[in-house]
């Protein structure tokens, strides 16, 4: 049964786990800090009005990169969700070119607002002395416009995009490249993401982390426990400035 409310959240809280500061908390970016909602406008466009099959693009675009990561090649992430928005598009029957769904991946995804928690959040972590990073499958060209016309550049001492990997997350490369470019160990970092996935992924390779419970989104339940389990950012962030 889904959880619905932050009571169920905090009750899945192990205790056992040391409060004891990360030394950098790596950000996942879409859906974690960004609101989709606006998409499902651009893509219900494109797949001729049909808003419903969001979802199912996500998934399909997840998948793939997968796909991709898994069998030794890369592809740039925009090109991946062109492609997965091709393919549902297919299925339903509706003619979409590769053009048409590339144009509308990238002005879609590069104009997404933040969650109304999250500035708010990452100011109070700031303010906590917090090393903030973002750590993504989109391109690095793509995260800088996202975060500019998001408004979220300056809470953010680096931004770091898997691309040099050519492995997408969750695979346990991406994570451990991400621990060497901030100079940490392993057990130093934290991922705080929305995906059950990443988290899953975080955790195997080493790392901490944070599930923030969007809209839809679960934890995996074959993963490790995660030490933080709450429904919005700014819960989240409450937890952390208690850690010494």
């Amino acid at each position: 049964m889904a959880r619905t409310n932050d009571m169920m959240y905090e009750t899945q809280k192990p205790e056992a786990f040391i409060k004891v500061r990360p030394k950098v908390l790596f950000f996942d970016v879409n859906e974690t800090l960004l609101d989709l909602s606006k998409v499902k406008k651009e893509v219900g466009k494109a797949l001729d009005g049909r808003e419903d099959l969001l979802s199912l693009w996500f998934t399909t675009m997840l998948q793939y990169s997968l796909v991709t990561s898994a069998s030794g090649q890369y592809k740039p992430f925009g090109h991946i969700g062109a492609a997965a928005l091709q393919m549902v598009a297919a299925n339903h029957n509706i003619n979409l070119k590769e053009a048409d769904a590339r144009k509308t991946i990238s002005e879609s995804m590069g104009n997404l607002p933040a969650h109304p928690e999250v500035k708010k959040a990452l100011t109070q972590l700031k303010n906590a002395g917090y090393k903030l990073v973002a750590f993504t499958n989109s391109s690095k060209e793509g995260l800088t416009k996202q975060f500019k016309n998001a408004g979220l550049t300056e809470y953010f001492d680096e931004m770091l995009s898997v691309e040099p990997t050519e492995k997408f997350k969750p695979f346990t490369d991406t994570y451990v490249w991400g621990a060497k470019q901030m100079g940490l160990e392993l057990e130093e970092c934290m991922l705080i993401a929305a995906h059950g996935w990443d988290v899953a992924g975080a955790l195997w390779a080493g790392w901490r982390a944070a599930f923030i419970g969007r809209s839809g989104q679960q934890e995996y339940p074959l993963a490790p426990k995660t030490e933080i389990v709450v429904s919005d950012l700014k819960k989240a962030a409450d937890i952390l400035v208690t850690y010494n």
